[in-house]
């Protein structure tokens, strides 16, 4: 995600849906903020889910780490999807 490089303080709702930044912040055991964050903590968040380790001299998140990321996000961000529905179903 080159925009993650070159643009860091867009808003990461414009190209996350809700559910995918919140799950990235709740794999990665951190409690999603109220607004959207910026687009580069969404990424690294991502990347660090797909193995980027994140240390000082580490770069930018690669695309292999964001794609391994990404599968577990989407993935995480469909459950929250389902079980969401399933609440608001009723049983009679």
């Amino acid at each position: 995600m080159r925009l993650g490089r070159t643009c860091p303080e867009l808003d990461a709702a414009l190209l996350f849906e809700a559910d995918e930044w919140k799950a990235a912040f709740i794999l990665n055991k951190k409690a999603p903020p109220d607004k959207p964050p910026r687009l580069n903590e969404v990424v690294r968040l991502v990347a660090r889910l797909g193995g980027f380790l994140a240390r000082n001299g580490d770069g930018e998140p690669g695309v292999k780490t964001i794609w391994l990321g990404m599968q577990r996000v989407v993935d995480f961000a469909a459950g929250i999807r389902y079980a969401r529905e399933l609440e608001q179903q009723t049983c009679v």
